[in-house]
């Protein structure tokens, strides 16, 4: 009998709407430091994700590309966020065309910045172009969606996302937000 352990990230960090968020750092799908400071002024969508190149994260990455030319349009940039490794990302964005920056978590340390729960990872096998890849991430997190303003405010948080709708839960808010 195999025995499957489940470790949960409790997080205290109670995140709502109003509230306001501290600029971070993470690490991109190239290996390149980023850093929230960089995109002050713009306003964040920060959609984090499970796993990259399993079928709900796909669908959801798929829809924030082709919708991304709208949601620049409103005024805001895309950040997608998971516990996979900057070379995992690298081949999500690749396999898929993704047009915009995916942030690596592997220890979790943004997710509790913004209160999303995190439980252990796991390692996957995907095809890409004949070519059999193991992904493997340390966390895994829940898939919570974001929008801050341009002054850091926390203007929407979605803890029920439904991943190919999620782009357009979000040109909503950004379309209400902007007519302010």
């Amino acid at each position: 009998m195999t025995l499957v352990y489940f470790i949960v990230y409790s997080n205290d960090n109670k995140v709502e709407v109003g509230d306001t968020i501290s600029s971070f750092t993470a690490v991109d799908e190239n290996g390149d430091l980023w850093n929230s400071v960089d995109l002050k002024g713009r306003i964040l969508v920060i959609y984090f994700y499970p796993a990259a190149m399993t079928g709900g994260c796909t669908k959801q990455a798929c829809s924030y590309r082709d919708n991304r030319g709208e949601i620049m349009d409103l005024g805001a940039e895309i950040i997608g966020v998971s516990g996979d490794e900057p070379q995992n990302l690298k081949l999500f964005k690749d396999a898929y065309n993704l047009n915009f920056t995916l942030l690596s978590d592997t220890e979790g340390k943004v997710a509790k910045l913004f209160g999303v729960p995190v439980k252990q990872g796991k390692t996957i096998t995907k095809e890409v172009n004949g070519k059999q890849y193991k992904l493997t991430r340390k966390i895994t997190t829940s898939r919570w969606t974001f929008v801050i303003s341009t002054d850091g405010e926390i203007l929407y948080r979605s803890t029920d996302v439904i991943a190919a709708q999620d782009s357009d839960a979000v040109i909503e808010v950004l379309q209400k937000y902007t007519d302010k």
